[in-house]
């Protein structure tokens, strides 16, 4: 595996990216390649380094592979203007990926948190296929709730709150807490009301979010969390039959277990191989 580093120009400014490139005996005439959308604010060499292990692991697979920064945000120049007018900078970075590798014959673009949701915003941005996880669904009036991944607590759904408390009442140190006065009662009795709340109707960005994946030409996978208050906020507005989805139980936003992560990879790996 080589690791490159790739400037991309992107409407006057420069973004930083950097390409995992198989070696001379992975690499194949026609391939599949990646382009990794990194979420939030989060840098491509930075917070969630696991980009860089699974991008490590396509490229040993023979799948180039490119990370980059969106305009304001890590080694990139310009002004960060969100993940919701970052269209230009994903279709700059897919540009330039395919002028660096021509062998790349089909192109696939993941993307979580914010990140799924701006390439669904944008239509996938001209990718032959879309890998799509925990999509940010909420109407963040600043980009720090998108960076930990954390919705504001107002606005954690039910079935979030559900999921919660069914796991914390299956825990015996929990239910210790509770009988012994470590739990505040009235602390309690109001997010188990929250709980039974009904589902939100959809917000003005998940109608947008999902307008722009119906127009998208190609397949699209989407990969939630089960233990993620992100995604679950996401399948309660979403058709829980739509055959894209895909569910690991025990995984959080990141995908940071290590059975969770061996998951995402063979996911994005199959997308890949298609």
């Amino acid at each position: 595996m080589i690791r490159l580093p790739l400037a991309i120009p992107c409407r006057g400014d420069t973004l930083a990216g950097t390409l995992d490139l198989p070696d001379a005996a992975e690499a194949r005439a026609s391939v599949t390649g990646l382009v990794i959308v990194t979420g939030g604010n989060e840098v491509r060499s930075g917070a969630w380094n696991g980009q860089a292990q699974i991008a490590a692991r396509l490229a040993r697979a023979g799948h180039p592979v490119l990370r980059f920064d969106r305009r304001g945000v890590g080694d990139s120049e310009g002004e960060n203007a969100s993940f919701t007018a970052s269209a230009p900078d994903i279709a700059a970075a897919i540009t330039s990926f395919r002028a660096a590798c021509p062998e790349v014959s089909r192109l696939a673009v993941w993307g979580n948190c914010d990140a799924a949701a701006a390439l669904m915003l944008s239509a996938g941005a001209g990718a032959d296929a879309l890998i799509l996880s925990n999509p940010w669904t909420f109407e963040a009036a600043d980009e720090s709730a998108v960076d930990s991944a954390t919705p504001p607590a107002a606005a954690t759904p039910p079935q979030a709150l559900r999921a919660y408390y069914l796991r914390r009442l299956s825990n015996p140190v929990a239910l210790a807490g509770l009988l012994f006065g470590k739990v505040s009662p009235m602390g309690l009795a109001h997010s188990l009301l929250a709980a039974l709340r009904r589902a939100p109707p959809p917000t003005g960005l998940a109608t947008r979010m999902a307008e722009g994946l119906a127009r998208c030409a190609g397949p699209a996978r989407i990969l939630l969390a089960g233990r993620d208050r992100t995604a679950q906020a996401f399948s309660a507005i979403w058709n829980k039959h739509d055959p894209r989805l895909r569910i690991c139980p025990n995984a959080s936003h990141s995908f940071v277990e290590t059975a969770a992560n061996e998951w995402l990879f063979r996911e994005i790996l199959e997308v890949l191989q298609a």
